[in-house]
């Protein structure tokens, strides 16, 4: 399989993504669809390879915002807050808002046997005897602060290369086990006598190939950045920061590219550098496949990849046969739920355990790809359509485990249970693209649901009630709520506002607008009926209205409905006006709407334009009373906040 890493830089933000194409149809494409950049410092000319059309598809997704970079690889001098032995771990202050946690299980001291959980048998030291508040000592971020928590610590102390990993406080040299045996067997013959200062390293994965002239060069580089690195512990105050990992485009290049690579294409000329440089001291036979992109079309729009980081945010995943994931986000877990859709299996024979067998193979290998392309984390549960087969069962097992292995992150997958259930786990190190690009929903606070307009109206119901109780004396009220709860006032089952009319004896005006929260509840005047409607009422009889027609009559298909800050207005004959702004003559005024006629056309407006809403009929007139605004209130869920100005 080919692959290519894209880097986008922008003023806020630098992205990374990883494309996957089987080899042939890399090779495929174009010359026309074959993007244009240059050659500076490292490749040479156009760049090689497919284009979006020519098999590529993103497989991985990284986004690292300016200020917000990660902290995983960064090592600090921090000093010990607190020790907790009943969970075997302690605070460490590293100069963060929140302090890092450690684990007896990653306490490393030179000499000194550590009393771990399950694996010493009791023996060895505590860590209470091992750690006291106040003192110093140097840790490494595993994982980044995550929601409440913060960062996962560990005092092996590694420094990353490209072909190796050199750990000061380690022993001997361990190799990859994604290489196969045969390279393995070469690399340890490769470093059998590589000096290492006492220390230990593991070989990793993109040294596949590399010399011993490779790792030579290398160590050196990685010792030199140790000595620097315990120069400024010395220097540095506690806590402090003493090493910083590299930016995410050099890092994910340093991690992951390899022969199997085609290119790197980079859209900034500062980041091009970055690479160039970095090539250049570590793997100077790649400089040729690092291009400068410089179009002046986008390289992630060119790539499709902008369409690949929306996509992230959607809960539904299609599959080729006509079924679908659902993906759903828990605080505790990740929930895959996988449905057949609208495929009904292939020929008229077609039995359905074959159907649900096809379904969840695709969902397996599909599952998998969002996984890598969302960077989702921690428990997962992949909910497959039962199968009564046990070597059904089997089969997807497969499937999922093996697409698994393109995975470069840690992942642990049990056995799959009768009810088609597979629980898994994925190493969590990082915020994920929807962690990144999202934040919680401020009208449902994270919840995904929002009151009902039934609900809200009823709600509205008994404040009106409260309202007349504590305020008996006008005879009219002008509430704001937004338009559909009005509706649902006139229009609801038994005609709610007519009761409610008629047992308290007030009368209610409404208005708002489609901007309006829908649970919004405010009052905006008291007083007598005349004065109340002058202020409530939009329009008078006769008065002509420049408008846009929006939308068709719910009953009537030659007429119309236009709105005007939520206050409905019926047209007549404007049903082949939809969408245009007309003149129109108010015929007949209601309190929640009003009928009119286009200007030039017959008069043919409603009698009574509330009776199209189901709503009552004017009422006589009563005695004035002298009218006052009130302050609005917020219904629904009563939550508080900020009322919009009164209309």
């Amino acid at each position: 399989m080919k692959k290519q890493v894209l880097v986008s830089v922008d003023r806020g933000e630098t992205r990374v993504a990883i494309l996957e194409g089987e080899a042939d149809a890399a090779a495929g494409g174009s010359k026309q669809d074959r993007p244009a950049a240059r050659a500076k410092d490292g490749g040479r000319g156009r760049p090689r390879g497919g284009s979006p059309g020519a098999g590529w598809r993103v497989a991985e997704l990284y986004i690292e915002r300016r200020g917000k970079r990660s902290i995983v690889g960064n090592i600090y001098k921090g000093k010990v807050d607190n020790v907790l032995p009943g969970l075997e771990a302690a605070f460490v202050d590293i100069g963060l808002d929140k302090n890092g946690f450690l684990h007896v299980d990653d306490i490393v001291m030179p000499g000194v046997e550590v009393q771990r959980r399950g694996r010493t048998g009791g023996k060895g030291q505590k860590i209470a005897e091992l750690l006291k508040p106040g003192q110093e000592i140097l840790v490494q971020v595993s994982k980044d602060p995550l929601k409440t928590k913060g960062a996962r610590l560990s005092m092996q102390i590694s420094i990353a290369g490209r072909y190796l990993v050199y750990v000061p406080q380690g022993e001997g040299v361990g190799v990859s086990r994604r290489l196969d045996d045969k390279e393995r067997d070469r690399l340890r013959k490769e470093t059998k006598k590589l000096e290492l200062n006492g220390g230990g390293a593991i070989i990793r994965t993109a040294a596949s190939g590399a010399t011993r002239e490779d790792f030579d060069r290398e160590t050196k580089y990685l010792f030199k950045l140790y000595e620097v690195m315990q120069k400024r512990t010395q220097e540095t105050p506690a806590p402090g920061m003493v090493f910083q990992e590299a930016d995410l485009s050099v890092r994910v290049v340093r991690d992951i590219f390899s022969a199997h690579f085609e290119r790197a294409i980079v859209d900034d000329e500062k980041q091009h550098h970055r690479l160039v440089s970095f090539f250049t001291r570590t793997a100077p036979e790649l400089l040729e496949r690092v291009d400068l992109y410089d179009e002046s079309e986008s390289l992630f729009e060119r790539y499709g990849i902008d369409r690949a980081i929306e996509s992230t945010l959607n809960r539904r995943v299609d599959l080729p046969s006509g079924g679908y994931l659902m993906i759903d986000y828990a605080e505790a877990l990740t929930v895959i739920d996988v449905n057949s859709g609208s495929f009904i299996g292939r020929g008229k024979g077609a039995r359905l355990e074959d159907t649900i067998t096809r379904t969840n193979l695709e969902a397996a290998e599909e599952v998998v790809r969002q996984l890598r392309l969302r960077d989702i984390g921690g428990i997962i549960v992949i909910d497959f359509i039962d199968m009564s087969r046990a070597r059904n069962r089997d089969a997807v097992l497969k499937i999922l485990r093996a697409t698994l292995d393109e995975d470069r992150t840690k992942t642990y997958v049990m056995e799959i249970s009768p009810l088609g259930l597979v629980e898994m786990t994925r190493q969590n190190v990082t915020d994920g693209v929807r962690e990144i690009l999202t934040k919680t929903c401020p009208t449902c606070d994270g919840e995904g649901v929002v009151l009902s307009e039934e609900t809200v109206a009823i709600d509205v119901e008994r404040r009106l009630r409260d309202l007349v109780a504590e305020h008996p004396e006008p005879e009219a009220f002008l509430i704001q709520v937004h338009p559909r709860v009005t509706a649902q006032l006139v229009n609801g089952p038994g005609r709610p506002l007519h009761e409610l009319e008629r047992t308290v004896g007030k009368r209610f005006h409404f208005e708002g607008s489609e901007g309006l929260p829908l649970e919004y509840f405010g009052v905006l005047l008291e007083g007598s009926r005349e004065e109340v409607e002058q202020r409530a009422l939009p329009f008078r009889e006769g008065e002509e209205v420049l408008v846009k027609i929006e939308e068709p009559h719910m009953y009537n298909e030659d007429d119309a409905v236009a709105k005007v800050d939520g206050y409905v207005i019926s047209v007549t004959g404007a049903g082949r006006f939809i969408g245009d702004q007309r003149l129109v003559r108010i015929e007949k005024v209601g309190r929640t709407a009003a009928s009119a006629s286009v200007v030039g056309a017959s008069n043919g407006a409603s009698e009574d334009p509330d009776a199209e809403l189901g709503a009552p009929s004017e009422d006589e007139e009563s005695e004035d009373s002298r009218p006052r605004r009130r302050r609005g209130r917020r219904g629904g869920a009563r939550r508080r906040g900020k009322e919009p100005a009164d209309a």
